[in-house]
């Protein structure tokens, strides 16, 4: 069946309307109805057609039977291949959609619905019934809509002085005004901005049920216009066996008490034995106090002496929720004595102090064949009473590797251990007071994290040393800003003899050029290979030295020289000390949310603080001219990058999600490149999926590096997400985007971004994927195909488009 909405003479398109259409077709996969033809495939009743088998053959059904037995025959019947298959396809599948009269009448209503609470009252709905064929058919519905209701005049009748003075202090945010035309969205809207607005000024009992509107249509001269009458009676409640009606009043809160136990006593049946108050308020525990009271009155922003308001209460949970020390907060309020005014009373359920996980993972890498990794974590809750947050963590990693000498003949030879420790505390801790710039209400909080990291036979067997200072705060809801104050990564590679081992294409390379120019034949092993690191060093000497004896031409001078720069870069040791600012924005207000979007932007300096260390100290600069600090020369840039995203429903089950992101790293002063650590890559399972990660770029380079990084990147994505059946799901998508150097020491052109003509060297792959929901995460599988690969010597266009180069991504969650 198929349906067709005509409005006014003309056909209407809008998801919006046709979602008001009862019956709807069978679902396709542009144009092929996958879930239609595997309910057709299945048989209607598979234990029929099973029995059928034997009815006019006995002698089979006899000789199945004296090779399995008959009742192994018979339950045959009910296996997956005669009968599980079939019920599969029919819960997969989607029964044929039949043309139902019924159904079709509830449509007229709902459209008729539809066009009433947008202002069209005298909306007329009809529809006809076409066939397109054998067995199909169209339904077309017909609306003529007639003119448009305006609002004319808009009356409140508000009986209580102090709704009605605060309703005059907000009339002009009304959602409801003369010269609009009627939407039942906008009466809607305008409720619940008036509870919001009573019940933040102090009006505790008022509830949205109290507001009315009365729309006339009768009185107006004209017979598309209407008169609106806002009306809020008095408070109207039972007191005893009588009814009473009292204006509604502003109240302010008297007293906050605080009450708090521990996990034992979640009902707070026992009395409490212990109390203070600070500051106004009153602290309550069952058993010693173990808070310090400013962590809990921190905490709360409902203040004795304040006017009620429900943004308040909102806030205080989330505050508390997000201390992490108590489970979700009860708040709950009473008339006090005199009953004009309230007290607060916040009960809170201590959480354990202490709790532990464990976990395990087996592993597989380009480097490690095989490897276990384990980790365990403690978390200590409240550790020096101020609602204070310590985990520590360690991890380890053994595994096997066939890159490595092994003398032991082990299977497990390479190694990697790591310890990190993180404390959060819920306040800002500086030496001069914050609470002016970023007050409670925006829940700040501050992390202190030190790890350590040591690899044996892993890479480059590197040594990694990390520690940060970390403000966090909610500057609005659905807004977040985190300022790491300090950010330091020490890497110290230990064993950088082994470059070559692990960057295999760069040797591949290397190994290639001094065979064709026929190098020294100590240079090489019995297998005619240079041997690392012996002869790569020797042949780089020979090559790039002050006196070279080995001459080459400029492009495999080139080429050799990229190299020997590259593993320079990638093996010293990198000192970093960054201060970075981040802010984040969605509209996403729950995971079911379809329709929202994304934004964040970041920026970074590094090197700042330590060079002007150096100049105080007068650092000594080492042979290459760079300043040190503890002997490292350390990285100095400046970086900054946002991306944007957004996500579009357009029907049941099926989205447009578009994500868009740009960075750039500029090395300055002490510095010429940007820490691999620290620089842009391109490709992977949430990037460009057409390529591995690392393998593409930078710019239009057929570069020969294993891991391509540079310090700009470009990145752009859409892909159109679909449903297939069950908790299955597809998706189209295209992505697009490259890297390149910029304002560095990279020398060859093809990898520099120099001008806008550079945009030429975007990367664009396509592909479609498949993903199973299982609702707390989805797994994912993508395919990609290079569509616009600007490394490709010929035509760029599809010229790798086929499935022997293409990229099988496996994933967990969507991309973006």
């Amino acid at each position: 069946m198929k349906n067709e909405v005509i409005v006014d003479g003309k056909r209407e398109t809008s998801d919006e309307v046709n979602a008001q259409i009862y019956q709807k077709p069978n679902t396709d996969i542009l144009g092929y109805r996958l879930r239609l033809n595997l309910f057709n495939i299945a048989s209607k009743n598979p234990d029929s057609a099973y029995r059928a088998r034997f009815a006019n053959k006995p002698e089979k059904y006899r000789r199945m039977s004296k090779f399995l037995s008959a009742k192994q025959v018979n339950r045959l019947g009910k296996s997956f291949w005669y009968f599980g298959v079939h019920n599969f396809l029919k819960k997969s599948g989607e029964a044929p959609v039949i043309i139902d009269t019924v159904s079709t009448r509830k449509s007229t209503g709902r459209l008729r619905a539809y066009y009433f609470n947008n202002g069209f009252f005298d909306t007329k709905v009809g529809f006809d019934v076409d066939t397109l064929g054998i067995k199909k058919g169209k339904i077309t519905y017909t609306v003529d809509r007639s003119q448009p209701y305006i609002i004319d005049s808009l009356y409140s009748h508000i009986s209580s002085p102090a709704l009605d003075s605060l309703y005059k202090t907000a009339v002009t945010e009304s959602y409801i005004k003369p010269g609009r035309r009627y939407r039942t969205a906008d009466f809607d809207n305008e409720k619940n901005r008036l509870t919001a607005l009573f019940r933040n000024r102090g009006v505790f009992h008022f509830q949205q049920n109290f507001i009315r509107f009365n729309i006339d249509t009768v009185a107006q001269k004209s017979r598309y216009q209407a008169d609106v009458d806002l009306i809020i009676n008095d408070l109207n409640f039972r007191d005893g066996d009588s009814t009473r009606t009292v204006p509604f009043q502003i109240f302010k809160v008297s007293r906050v008490n605080i009450f708090t136990t521990d996990a034992t006593d979640k009902t707070f049946a026992n009395a409490p034995t212990d109390s203070t108050v600070y500051k106004g308020f009153h602290i309550y525990s069952n058993g010693k106090l173990r808070y310090k009271p400013k962590a809990l009155t921190n905490a709360v922003s409902i203040t004795p002496g304040e006017t009620f308001a429900d943004y308040k209460t909102t806030l205080t949970s989330r505050y508390l929720s997000n201390l992490r020390v108590f489970n979700y907060p009860n708040i709950t309020y009473q008339t006090d004595s005199t009953g004009n005014n309230l007290i607060a009373n916040i009960y809170l359920v201590s959480e354990k102090k202490f709790t532990w996980g464990a976990g395990i993972d087996l592993l597989h890498s380009n480097i490690q064949d095989f490897g276990i990794s384990g980790n365990m974590r403690l978390n200590i809750r409240n550790v020096f009473n101020g609602a204070e947050t310590f985990e520590i963590s360690g991890r380890g990693n053994i595994g096997s590797s066939q890159y490595f000498a092994n003398p032991d003949d082990s299977f497990f030879n390479v190694l990697e251990y790591g310890v990190d420790a993180r404390l959060s505390l819920p306040q800002i801790l500086f030496p001069i007071r914050t609470e002016r710039i970023i007050p409670k209400r925006m829940i700040p909080s501050t992390v202190l994290s030190l790890g350590i990291a040591k690899q044996q036979n892993i890479g480059l067997d590197k040594e990694n040393f990390t520690g940060s200072l970390t403000y966090n705060w909610t500057p609005q809801r659905f807004r977040s800003a985190r300022l790491d104050l300090f950010n330091i990564q020490y890497v110290n590679n230990i064993n950088i003899g082994n470059y070559f081992k692990i960057y295999r294409s760069s040797y591949d390379a290397l190994n290639e050029l001094a065979q064709d120019y026929n190098a020294p034949s100590s240079y090489f092993d019995g297998g005619g290979n240079l041997i690392i690191d012996e002869g790569t060093n020797a042949f780089l000497r020979d090559v790039l030295g002050p006196t070279p004896t080995i001459t080459v031409s400029d492009a495999d001078l080139r080429t050799i020289t990229n190299i020997n720069e590259r593993r320079d870069r990638l093996t010293e040791n990198n000192l970093i000390f960054a201060s970075s600012y981040t802010f984040s924005k969605t509209t996403k207000t729950d995971q079911n949310d379809n329709t929202f979007h994304v934004f964040r932007t970041k920026i970074e300096s590094a090197g700042a603080f330590l060079s002007l260390v150096a100049r105080i100290s007068d650092a000594l600069k080492n042979q290459d001219g760079a300043s040190t600090f503890l002997g490292v020369a350390y990285s100095q840039y400046l970086k900054g990058e946002s991306e944007f995203i957004k996500h579009l429903a357009l029907g049941r089950k099926t989205v447009l999600a578009f994500r868009a992101f740009g960075g750039i790293a500029i090395p300055y002063g002490n510095a010429d490149n940007i820490p691999f650590s620290r620089s842009y890559f391109a490709g992977g399972s949430n990037d460009n999926r057409a390529w591995l990660s690392y393998a593409l770029g930078p710019g239009r380079a057929r570069t020969i590096n294993d891991f391509n990084e540079a310090n700009m990147k470009l990145a752009a994505s859409i892909e159109y997400r679909f449903n297939l059946f069950g908790g299955f799901n597809g998706a189209l998508f295209v992505d697009a985007g490259n890297i390149w150097n910029v304002l560095d020491n990279t020398v060859d052109e093809r990898m520099i971004f120099e001008s806008w003509r550079s945009l030429g060297d975007i990367a664009i792959g396509s592909g479609f994927g498949v993903r199973y929901d299982f609702g707390f995460f989805v797994a994912r599988m993508d395919i990609g195909f290079k569509t616009y690969n600007p490394a490709s010597l010929d035509d760029r266009w599809f010229q790798d488009y086929n499935f022997s180069n293409s990229v099988l991504n496996i994933g967990i969650n969507y991309p973006f």
